[in-house]
Parts: structure tokens; C-alpha cells; sequence
């Protein structure tokens, strides 16, 4: 394995070399099992929790989980955010004992200024089929979305379509979902609605999320 990068350039290279190992399939319609992956910081910033939860996609239960204590790996740079958190989302996905068939991360994949944000190295490294549900826009712009859940318009950047920004709820702020690694933009959709029945965030981010945030309580 190639040493960690420790300067912006070599950021910028490895993240190049990366994303020619992006493989553009349709993926997994119907997956047993999903994962949720999210990391916490501190108030300092200086250390960090990552976890990672798998749930059965038929019942939400949670099938495993796995967590990691750290440091970030890597300075704050805008475009190469990733560089700070995979090493612990990797170390956490290294101690699962149950393996997804599907990553699902809180950031995003195609929709990155360089087309490769935090979904598409996790997938490119693990490949695993992954997809990011984001919160908020990285990028791109989008025509308004309908109110009613399940509505979505394409989020575009210099032309391309990069992602969906997508209302789970009616009346609720839509998400940006965009394709990592092995997965298509509708399978990716269509699995973020299956997993936000009942709020705005996919089962799997909230899982995530609630699991690293009691890590730095």
C-alpha cells in the first residue's frame, strides 16, 4: 500500500490516480445488507470517531458495527476533505465481521470539484458499490424540486450531470445523492428512499451518525 499522503500535491496525485479506478455499473437493485459510514470531531478538532453500521436493508436492523478513535489523517484543504477520514473509516471497515454489499456515505461521490469526492475513494478502495447521501451542495446547480417525497432534479456542474438533489419528505429540505463506485445514479435513489422512510437522512447516516457522535461523549 502507498504511504499516506502528506502534502496537498500528493493529495492531488493519488486522488488522480484514484479516480481512473472508478468503474461505472449499475449496481445492486435489491442488497441484503447496507452501511452507514460518518465521521465526528471534537470540539478541538483534533480527534475524531468514525463508525460504520450495517443493517439489514429489509428491516433496518443493525447487523454490525465498528468504530474507530483517531486523529484526522490529513490537513483541511478544500476538495480533499476525504484525505482527513478514510484511513479511519478504513481501519473501522477492516474490523466489520459482516460485509455490505453497499457503502453509504454522509458526503459525496461524482459531485466534487474533481469528481471524486469521499463515496467514490472508499468505493475505489474497498470496491464495494458506494453512493453519498450529502446534507448540503458541494457543488453544482439544480432547477427546484417538486414538494412531494420522492421528487428530484439533476444537480449539475459545467454540464454534467453529477448527481440528484432529492426530497425524501414532502415539505422537508431535499438531500444530494451522488454515485461513488459500481452503482448508478437511479439504483443509488432509489435505495436512499427505501432507507428514508421516516426522516429526512437515510437509516444508515442516522445509524452512523449517532454511533461516532457517543464515541467523543
Amino acid at each position: 500500500m502507498q504511504p499516506w499522503p502528506r502534502t496537498e500535491e500528493e493529495a492531488l496525485a493519488a486522488q488522480d490516480l484514484l479516480r481512473g479506478r472508478v468503474v461505472r455499473a449499475p449496481g445492486p437493485a435489491s442488497p441484503a445488507t447496507v452501511a452507514g459510514l460518518d465521521v465526528a470531531y471534537d470540539d478541538s478538532g483534533d480527534r475524531l470517531g468514525a463508525a460504520v453500521v450495517v443493517l439489514n436493508t429489509e428491516d433496518l436492523s443493525v447487523r454490525d458495527t465498528a468504530v474507530i478513535r483517531g486523529r484526522p489523517a490529513f490537513p483541511y484543504v478544500p476538495g480533499l476533505f476525504a484525505f482527513r477520514e478514510v484511513p479511519a473509516l478504513m481501519a473501522a471497515l477492516e474490523k466489520l465481521t459482516v460485509r455490505p454489499d453497499v457503502l453509504i456515505c454522509d458526503g459525496h461521490g461524482l459531485a466534487h470539484p474533481r469528481r471524486f469526492g469521499l463515496a467514490a475513494h472508499l468505493g475505489v478502495l474497498t470496491d464495494l458499490p458506494s453512493f453519498g447521501v450529502g446534507k448540503t451542495r458541494l457543488i453544482g446547480a439544480w432547477e427546484p424540486v417538486g414538494e412531494r417525497r420522492g421528487s428530484r432534479s439533476a444537480l449539475v456542474d459545467d454540464g454534467e450531470t453529477v448527481g440528484a438533489v432529492l426530497r425524501t419528505q414532502t415539505g422537508v429540505k431535499p438531500v444530494f445523492v451522488s454515485v461513488g463506485h459500481r452503482i448508478d445514479l437511479d439504483t443509488a435513489c432509489a435505495l436512499t428512499l427505501r432507507l428514508a422512510a421516516r426522516y429526512r437522512l437515510p437509516e444508515t447516516t442516522r445509524a452512523a451518525d449517532r454511533v461516532c457522535r457517543d464515541l467523543l461523549s
